[in-house]
């Protein structure tokens, strides 16, 4: 189905989620904070079909990882999630970069339903562009 990066510094969180999609047939990677997936996305050249990015975050939250991977890499699609309603709002002002914000805690259906929406959505995008 897709590549996925899930950039998540909770350990239980990004496994879980990683479990969850995986078993929905996506090939996901992991990072464990936005360095690492800055990185990952960099070594990949964009290569993704979906970021899902944890906001708050050490090293380098998810909303400065978002901001430098949409410099590299214009239309990379980026799905962000948190906990903090905080954060959700400092996260409205990357509309033109980011998909959606799912809010923390979610259930692994959640999270796929997400995941699989913010996917038709991009294809959506695609097959627009294309036409």
């Amino acid at each position: 189905m897709a590549k996925l990066l899930i950039v998540e510094d909770d350990e239980s969180v990004r496994t879980l989620a990683a479990r969850a999609l995986e078993r929905a047939g996506h090939k996901v990677d992991v990072a464990c904070d936005g360095a690492e997936g800055l990185d990952s996305i960099h070594a990949e050249r964009g290569g993704y079909d979906l970021i899902v990015s944890d906001i708050r975050m050490p090293e380098m939250d998810g909303i400065k990882m978002a901001q430098n991977a949409a410099r590299a890499y214009p239309g990379l699609p980026i799905l962000l999630m948190t906990g903090y309603a905080d954060q959700r709002e400092r996260a409205e002002e990357l509309d033109a970069i980011i998909i959606d914000v799912v809010q923390k805690p979610f259930t692994l259906n959640d999270i796929r339903d997400r995941v699989s929406r913010a996917l038709a959505a991009q294809s959506a995008v695609a097959l627009a562009g294309a036409a």
